[in-house]
């Protein structure tokens, strides 16, 4: 059973900043990235960051510029450093994690971006 649990999000003003969070537990041992989607109402789920073990990164075009990912491989942890949103970038916020062919999902975190 892996388990990812997110954290950190909430409401934010146009042009602020957030960092989201997501705890990794359970087996691990066989995931080779995580990442951050989002999903905003009546919209489709749409990946926005992958991180590998290694380190490397890759970023859909929503989210190159203003949000960065990073891991805490010690801690079991993601994270997604979010700047300058905007009213669109509200949505809900999935961590996913990659193990082999198959890919877990988190329960998502609100992000609410109004003034």
């Amino acid at each position: 059973q892996r388990q990812l649990v997110e954290s950190g999000g909430g409401l934010v003003q146009p042009g602020g900043s957030l960092r989201l969070s997501c705890a990794a537990s359970g087996s691990i041992s066989g995931i080779n990235a995580m990442g951050w989607g989002r999903q905003a109402p009546g919209k489709e789920r749409e990946s926005l960051a992958a991180i590998h073990n290694g380190g490397s990164t890759e970023y859909s075009e929503s989210a190159k510029g203003r949000f960065t990912i990073s891991r805490d491989n010690a801690e079991n942890t993601v994270y997604l450093q979010m700047r300058s949103l905007k009213p669109e970038d509200t949505a809900v916020y999935y961590c996913f994690a990659v193990a082999g062919k198959s890919i877990y999902w988190g329960q998502g975190t609100q992000v609410t971006v109004s003034s």
